[in-house]
């Protein structure tokens, strides 16, 4: 190599760590994708999941329940409210795929409780004012005290594929006895959901936020 053609010192030490930050920025990168996929934090900017979920409070989201369709009655779970809790057509298949990583809107988030699963007939309600799945009544310490599991009354079977979902805080939710009548009846589809809810905590202030929107 002619004396000209090599590098100075410096100038190779450049070209290293330039290509270490690089390396370094991929990494980063790499980390949040995957991590956007395993589990993912949300706030809550209403009332329907109290007492459970507080006003402000942060939940964590874990996705490989939703990838794998582990999904079970009393499960709370994050999912996209397009084409059912929010007036407009349901998300397209590149918008779904952005939600799973965390980006495009974030006032389409809705966080309930799962009441009933592909198959279960949910009603409102026994002679005692609870709820009911598959004629037998329903235990739920979650839901706020001194209210009325449902003010309205409802019997529904459950499709393969879809969710029965409520808040907690009955008096104050806006779930799916909200869309009986309109098409889908109030079932949300399990391809909506983007995780269940594996903890909370504090608020963390400004960021992705469920249940905006005018939902609850």
């Amino acid at each position: 190599m002619r004396p000209s053609a090599r590098l100075r010192p410096g100038r190779r030490a450049r070209r290293w760590l330039r290509a270490g930050a690089i390396v370094v920025i991929f990494a980063v990168l790499a980390a949040a994708g995957i991590r956007a996929l395993v589990i993912q934090s949300f706030s809550i900017p209403s009332a329907s999941m109290e007492p459970t979920l507080a006003v402000g409070s942060a939940v964590y989201a874990w996705r490989p329940d939703a990838l794998a369709a582990r999904i079970d009655p009393g499960d709370v779970v994050v999912f996209d409210g397009r084409g059912s809790f929010v007036d407009s057509p349901p998300p397209s298949a590149g918008q779904q795929a952005a939600a799973w990583f965390g980006l495009g809107r974030k006032d389409v988030y809705y966080v309930k409780r799962v009441i009933g699963v592909g198959g279960d007939r949910i009603a409102c309600c026994d002679a005692q004012h609870r709820l009911t799945r598959n004629g037998a009544p329903l235990d739920e310490p979650y839901a706020a005290p001194g209210e009325p599991a449902s003010a309205t009354r409802f019997d529904v079977e459950v499709p393969a594929g879809r969710l029965w979902l409520m808040g907690d805080n009955r008096a104050d939710s806006t779930d799916s006895r909200a869309l009986l009548g309109r098409p889908g009846g109030g079932m949300i589809p399990t391809s909506r959901v983007l995780g269940t809810v594996v903890g909370h905590g504090a608020s963390v202030g400004p960021g992705e936020s469920v249940q905006r929107g005018g939902g609850r």
